[in-house]
């Protein structure tokens, strides 16, 4: 999670503003405990990181956009090092909010099974 941070925080700092209208959506705040919380809280939080899932393709979207409308602009001014510097920063913006995404949804799915999985020991414990 350092990693993540560190790699936003240079890739912000080195972007600019060019990448000043993408704006970087925050994680959901917390999940629920899939081993205490009830159906509702699991439905909510299903929604709240399908909702993050869609923040992050628009935001990823978003510094697509910029990024090709940075080269365009730029034409050919732009030096082959300032192209890969571009590539590097959009790169590094790009798969940042990609892996964090992905570490949110897994931690979700943890908190799925061990929902799931409270249901069949109740069941044990009925029978």
């Amino acid at each position: 999670m350092k990693a993540f941070f560190a790699i936003a925080a240079l890739a912000a700092l080195t972007a600019g503003p060019v990448y000043a209208d993408c704006s970087y959506p925050p994680p959901p705040d917390k999940l629920p405990d899939g081993s205490t919380a009830t159906l509702e809280q699991m439905q909510t939080a299903q929604k709240v990181v399908q909702t993050y899932d869609h923040a992050i393709k628009a935001y990823t979207d978003c510094i697509k956009l910029e990024h090709d409308a940075s080269l365009e602009k730029a034409g050919d001014k732009l030096t082959p090092e300032q192209k890969a510097q571009i590539e590097r920063v959009t790169s590094q913006k790009n798969n940042a909010a990609i892996d964090q995404e992905e570490q949110i949804v897994a931690r979700f799915n943890e908190q799925i099974k061990a929902f799931k999985n409270k249901g069949k020991d109740q069941d044990t414990k009925k029978k």
